[in-house]
């Protein structure tokens, strides 16, 4: 069998889950599947491979702007008709040519016209096309796009986001709340964890016992950490910070450079890595953007989460943010000072931050990948 997985890389998120959909096939099923990312936008037309990188400029730099462009998009449905796809003869012949038994969308704009040009492309035997949406609110900040109800599959990382696709159309049979679609490093036991902090805390010549707080960024290692440094520096508090940089190097020099002349502060600035769950169990304070990626890490593996909001907040980011609050699991701030004020609440309150990582045990979502894998393949 062979599944065809549409994402795009606007942030993140989308490209983590279609990896972490990869992992768990080849996990759950082996060689009996063969598994293709594909990146849909990209690779389909110039002005979609424009309109990624702009998306990925505002987020960067002025976050508050995406509310223009998120609205935009939700109006223009660039996406809804195959017809009006532009590269739509480029895409149909990438699905011809590899002919996959299932389509599996897990971002936004790939769910209704790149289904439709992907049975066209295969009218003998059309794939199944289904959608997995990571999405964990749904109101203001929930693409119209997500749910397409003539699809063969809706899959929800929550109650609500499934609620959502019910509420456009989507057959309840055809809609499953699966839950989070994280790598499966991330799913190991508290004491595999915990072996893999100490390992990674004694490898970075950190102590295990003290309060160490994560700077989170994304793959384009957008962030804030001198600004959230600096403030930290200024307590006169002895902290251990990961600062994660990921393919920024620019901004691992700039903190490397800073951590030599602030020995009150012990910093370690990491470039990319794959050892998340360590990290996570590491952290007593993960200060992260509020997108659905760290968000649903933080939630599944406890770990006490500041959303970082400097800058402003999009549309998809208020909707985890909205998620949060249901649940009051996790600490929101909107300029270096806030997040500071927060590190320094968790590191005080020791009680409250029991209280916190014992909520977000509980907004864990019932289900783990490897059922949404049988899901897929049970599809008739």
């Amino acid at each position: 069998m062979r599944w065809l997985v549409l994402t795009s890389s606007t942030g993140t998120g989308h490209n983590m889950r279609a990896e972490a959909l990869r992992l768990w096939v080849e996990r759950e099923c082996g060689s009996d599947v063969e598994l293709r990312i594909h990146q849909t936008l990209e690779t389909t037309h110039p002005l979609y491979r424009f309109g990624v990188g702009l998306y990925n400029t505002i987020q960067r730099r002025a976050p508050r702007l995406h509310h223009i462009y998120f609205n935009y998009l939700e109006l223009a449905g660039m996406h809804r008709h195959g017809e009006r796809i532009l590269g739509r003869d480029k895409f149909s012949a990438a699905v011809a040519a590899f002919a996959p038994h299932r389509v599996i969308s897990v971002h936004a704009h790939t769910n209704h016209g790149f289904f439709t040009l992907a049975r066209r492309a295969l009218p003998a035997s059309p794939p199944r096309c289904l959608t997995y949406c990571g999405e964990l609110f749904g109101g203001y900040g929930f693409s119209r796009h997500w749910a397409n109800p003539s699809a063969d599959g809706f899959i929800g990382a929550t109650p609500e986001v499934c609620a959502a696709a019910r509420a456009v159309g989507t057959p309840t049979e055809n809609v499953y709340h699966g839950g989070f679609l994280l790598r499966p490093s991330l799913y190991a036991t508290e004491e595999e964890g915990e072996a893999q902090a100490v390992a990674l805390a004694a490898e970075l010549g950190l102590d295990r016992r003290a309060f160490t707080v994560v700077l989170s960024t994304g793959l384009a290692g957008a962030n804030n950490h001198l600004p959230i440094l600096r403030r930290l520096a200024a307590t006169g508090k002895k902290f251990q910070v990961i600062a994660l940089c990921s393919r920024n190097t620019k901004a691992l020099h700039a903190i490397e450079a800073y951590a030599a002349g602030h020995p009150s502060l012990t910093i370690r600035a990491l470039g990319q890595t794959d050892r998340i769950l360590a990290l996570l169990c590491l952290a007593s304070a993960l200060v992260a953007r509020p997108g659905t990626g760290a968000t649903s890490e933080s939630i599944l593996t406890g770990t006490p989460l500041i959303h970082n909001c400097i800058g402003g907040i999009m549309p998809q980011e208020l909707i985890t943010i909205q998620h949060c609050r249901q649940h009051a699991c996790a600490l929101t701030a909107r300029s270096a000072r806030e997040v500071v004020n927060c590190i320094l609440k968790l590191q005080a309150e020791p009680t409250f931050t029991v209280e916190l990582r014992h909520r977000l045990h509980a907004a864990r979502p019932v289900g783990n990948p490897a059922q949404i894998v049988r899901w897929i393949l049970k599809r008739p």
